[in-house]
């Protein structure tokens, strides 16, 4: 199973590279056809949707690698029970929110499909289908939340920190 979730993760974060080339294709295509005098229908939007698909699938591959801001101001100050505690309540409360995200995010796209939402931008793409990335991206962070939370239960949890603290002076 753990190699499965491992290579999940992996799979959203490639995908979300894509997307980042994804959107540096559009932005070149736009900026070339401005230099050479021919136009190509949506690349901006096309552009936005491939930032807003590499945001969102990039999510989970981030958490799983330490990469998410955590504030570590009341977890420096409390003993090993009362971090270990508090780490299980954080993980619980983003559980439950990455749940609505995912839950919201799938019915989102769902009801464009079903009202055959399009894009009012000159491109009239079918919004499912943008959508559809965000609903993936956070489904698989769902995911990589109740892999932490059972982790953290378990007392299995790894907190990959920094190689070197950050300061600023």
């Amino acid at each position: 199973m753990r190699r499965f979730l491992d290579s999940l993760y992996n799979a959203a974060g490639y995908l979300a590279a894509l997307f980042l080339i994804g959107t540096l294709a559009m932005v070149l295509l736009g900026i070339a056809g401005r230099l050479l005098n021919f136009h190509v229908p949506g690349t901006d939007a096309y552009a936005g949707y491939c930032m807003a698909a590499a945001g969102f699938l990039a999510l989970a591959h981030t958490l799983k690698r330490g990469e998410h801001i955590r504030v570590t101001l009341i977890l420096e100050h409390v003993g090993a029970p009362g971090r270990r505690g508090l780490e299980i309540w954080a993980l619980g409360a983003a559980t439950l929110l990455a749940g609505l995200f995912a839950y919201y995010s799938t019915r989102l796209a769902f009801q464009s499909w079903q009202f055959n939402d399009i894009s009012t931008a000159s491109d009239a793409t079918p919004l499912w289908l943008p959508q559809l990335t965000m609903a993936a991206g956070t489904i698989v962070m769902l995911i990589a939340f109740v892999d932490e939370f059972v982790l953290g239960l378990r007392g299995r949890r790894h907190v990959v920190a920094p190689a070197e603290a950050l300061h600023h002076e």
